[in-house]
C-alpha cells in the first residue's frame, strides 16, 4: 500500500506538465506561437502547449479583427503575451502587438542581411523622403541618397532642395535599412551602396589620362561634380560583360559615372569661387587624373595650355615689370603680370595690411620687381618696383 506521504509522484496535473516540459517559463512581452482552437463570441482561443491556453478578446480582438477573420481552427499564429493569468485563467494575448514586434524583428533581419527593398516615395521634406512599409513609416535622409538622386542645389537653398526632392514623390526607390529603434519608432533607410558593385565595374573600365565629355551636375565650394559616359568602345565592352545580368539596364544608364573637379583643377589661374566660372548644365570636357576605389577625380585645366609653360622665357628674377592688382587679401596682393599669369606681392613688402591697402588700389597698374619665379610651381613673388617706391615715398 502506497503511503499518503509518498512524494515520488506529482500531486497536481500541472506539476506533471511542468516537470515534463523543457519549455522556459513565459513572461509578459514574450512572443509566443500556438494553434487556433476556436473563435467564439468576440474571442479567439489559442493552444499554447505547455503554457496553457491563450485568449485574444476585448480591444485586442477588435484591433486585429480583420486579421482574425481570415484565421481558422488549427492555423498556427504568433501573439504577444500581455497578461499571464486573467480572471478565467487564460493568458491574454495581443495579435496587433505581435504583428508590430514581428515587423521590427523582420526589419532587424533585413538590416543584418543587407536586404534591398523597393519602396514608393510617399512624401518629401527639406531633410529627405518618407517611405512606407505596411504598418510603419521610414525616413530616407537626403544625405543617404545615391549620387543619381541627390539634389545638387547651388548654395544649399532649402526651398530648392525641397523642390528637387518633390520630384521623387510617387516613384519607386531601392533602399536598405540603415538604422532602427523600435522603442522610438525610428526607421532610417539608405540608398547608398546598393549599386557599388556596378559602379566599381564601370570605374574599372576607366583609366587615368582618359578624356571624357559630360555635364556639370552641381557646384560646391570645393569644386564641381561632373556626370559623364564611358567612351563608345568601353561602353560596348561593359555592355557585353553585363548582358547576362538580371539587373541590366539601358546602355546610357549603365555607362554613366560621376567625378569631382576640385577647385584647384578648374583652371590654371586662381579661382576662389567655382560658381563664378561653372554652373549646373554646362557641357565640358575633362581629363581623368586619379581613381581611388569608386572615386574619380577630374581636371578641366589639364586640357588647356599651361600659361606658365613659357614663363621662364619671359620673366626673370630681378626684372621690373608692370602689373594690375586683381585681388587684395590679408596676406598680400595678387597681381596679373600677363594673361593668366599672376604673382603675389606679400603684405610684408608694405609693412601692414592697412599700409598695403593704402598703397594699392584694385584694378590699378603698378611697377613691381620679381623677387622669385618658379614656373614649375606656378609661383611668382613680387616686391614693389623702384618707380613705385619713389612714388610712395613722395
Amino acid at each position: 500500500m502506497q503511503s499518503p506521504h509518498n512524494t515520488s509522484e506529482p500531486r497536481h496535473p500541472m506539476e506533471q506538465i511542468l516537470r515534463n516540459s523543457t519549455a522556459p517559463f513565459v513572461k509578459i512581452g514574450d512572443i509566443v506561437e500556438g494553434a487556433v482552437i476556436e473563435k467564439k463570441g468576440g474571442k479567439i482561443f489559442v493552444d499554447l502547449g505547455p503554457w496553457g491556453v491563450g485568449v485574444v478578446y476585448g480591444r485586442e480582438y477588435y484591433a486585429a479583427e480583420e486579421l482574425i477573420k481570415a484565421m481558422s481552427p488549427g492555423e498556427r499564429i504568433s501573439a504577444k503575451v500581455v497578461d499571464l493569468d486573467n480572471e478565467e485563467g487564460y493568458k491574454e494575448l495581443s495579435l496587433q502587438e505581435a504583428g508590430r514586434e514581428k515587423r521590427w524583428l523582420d526589419l532587424k533581419k533585413m538590416k543584418d542581411d543587407n536586404i534591398v527593398l523597393e519602396l514608393s516615395v510617399q512624401k518629401a521634406n527639406t531633410g529627405g523622403l518618407i517611405l512606407h512599409l505596411p504598418g510603419i513609416e521610414g525616413f530616407l535622409p537626403a544625405s543617404q541618397l545615391s549620387s543619381k538622386n541627390y539634389p545638387r542645389v547651388d548654395g544649399g537653398d532649402k526651398d530648392k532642395i525641397y523642390q528637387e526632392l518633390q520630384k521623387l514623390v510617387g516613384k519607386p526607390i531601392k533602399v536598405r535599412v540603415l538604422d532602427l529603434d523600435p522603442h522610438e519608432n525610428k526607421l532610417i533607410f539608405t540608398e547608398k551602396g546598393l549599386s557599388q558593385d556596378a559602379v566599381r565595374e564601370r570605374v574599372s573600365h576607366c583609366t587615368v589620362g582618359d578624356i571624357v565629355e559630360g555635364i556639370i551636375t552641381g557646384v560646391v565650394d570645393f569644386g564641381a561634380f561632373m556626370k559623364f559616359h564611358l567612351s563608345s568602345e568601353k561602353k560596348d565592352v561593359l555592355n557585353e560583360a553585363s548582358a547576362e545580368s538580371k539587373d541590366h539596364v539601358d546602355a546610357d544608364e549603365e555607362s554613366t559615372l560621376e567625378g569631382l573637379v576640385h577647385l584647384s583643377e578648374i583652371d590654371w589661374i586662381l579661382i576662389e569661387n567655382p560658381r563664378e566660372v561653372l554652373k549646373p548644365g554646362d557641357k565640358v570636357r575633362a581629363k581623368i587624373i586619379e581613381i581611388q576605389g569608386d572615386k574619380i577625380s577630374l581636371s578641366l585645366k589639364q586640357l588647356k595650355t599651361d600659361p606658365w609653360s613659357k614663363v621662364a622665357d619671359t620673366f626673370h628674377k630681378g626684372d621690373e615689370i608692370s602689373g594690375t592688382v586683381t585681388r587684395l587679401n590679408p596676406f598680400g596682393a595678387f597681381v596679373e603680370v600677363a594673361k593668366d599669369i599672376q604673382g603675389l606681392a606679400h603684405v610684408s613688402e608694405f609693412g601692414t595690411e592697412k599700409q598695403m591697402r593704402e598703397a594699392l588700389k584694385m584694378g590699378e597698374k603698378y611697377q613691381f620687381k620679381i623677387l622669385l619665379v618658379e614656373p614649375k610651381d606656378h609661383r611668382m613673388s613680387l616686391g614693389m618696383g623702384k618707380t613705385a617706391i619713389d612714388k610712395l615715398e613722395r
